[in-house]
């Protein structure tokens, strides 16, 4: 058996090249409350359920003393109720604007497709907010066969319940014939729990966090050495593969094939990297 489905992530995998539509709100409902949050530790937890997201960034130290400071005590859980209520309504206004696909991410789909291998999905967004994504990428020719988005589950990333999700509507098993692909770290810590190979993405995504042209303009040196230190973050974690962009996907499957055929699978090769 080769394999029979991958698995995208959403925002900085397929869409919203470089993952900007959560981390300028995440920014902004801090600075409502008076406190400082860079982009950098905005997209420290990204890929996780927005609430869970944000309960993360509460607990970091530079949060959590401004928080301090401005309140007299550390976030609370109802702080995150407030800090999600304002991200939520923020969100919902500027979504149909990050939801352009990532340029090869079309043509990949039509390439698996015409191989028989089905595209699922998972993300960090609600239901709700994937509505308005799936809608607007469908209107630009981006529509895997699947959706699965954490509010349905039980936990969003990294637990691996929105894979097997994927795996039982697409009826796929066993799990090695699957490939998960995102760009975040929340998005090979999904891959390696569900037990499928595990593909990091660089250009485009959220660990970049980096437009397009931004990209373009870069030095080549200092892109390499950012490149570079993302991929070495996403190997620390236990990634099966890297690729440049979500375009060069195919190359991945081919060697996954053969490694199938040989009788590996991505829990073995897995364990193997990470010890």
């Amino acid at each position: 058996m080769t394999i029979q489905g991958v698995i995208l992530d959403w925002a900085g995998t397929a869409v919203d090249y470089g993952c900007f539509a959560p981390v300028a709100v995440f920014v902004e409902v801090f600075a409502k409350r008076g406190i400082t949050l860079t982009a950098e530790e905005a997209r420290g937890p990204m890929g996780m359920l927005k609430r869970d997201h944000l309960r993360e960034l509460c607990r970091l130290d530079s949060v959590a003393e401004q928080w301090k400071a401005a309140f007299g005590r550390a976030p609370e859980e109802a702080d995150v109720d407030s800090l999600y209520a304002d991200f939520e309504l923020m969100l919902f206004g500027i979504l149909k604007q990050y939801a352009t696909p990532i340029p090869g991410a079309v043509e990949l789909v039509a390439r698996l497709r015409s191989q028989g291998i089905k595209v699922g999905s998972t993300t960090g967004y609600t239901t709700e907010m994937m509505e308005i994504v799936a809608a607007e990428a469908k209107k630009q020719g981006y529509a895997p066969d699947g959706l699965v988005t954490p509010d349905e589950m039980p936990a969003g990333r990294p637990y691996p319940w929105m894979i097997y999700e994927n795996a039982i509507r697409l009826g796929i098993y066993p799990m090695k014939h699957i490939v998960k692909v995102g760009d975040t770290i929340s998005d090979i810590r999904e891959g390696l729990n569900a037990g499928v190979w595990t593909v990091g993405i660089l250009k485009g995504s959220s660990e970049l966090g980096m437009a397009e042209a931004e990209v373009s303009a870069c030095d080549p040196a200092v892109l390499k050495r950012k490149l570079e230190e993302i991929e070495r973050r996403y190997r620390s974690e236990g990634a099966h593969y890297v690729i440049d962009s979500i375009g060069a996907l195919d190359p991945v499957i081919a060697d996954i094939n053969r490694r199938l055929a040989a009788g590996e699978s991505p829990c073995s090769t897995a364990a193997a990297a990470k010890g």
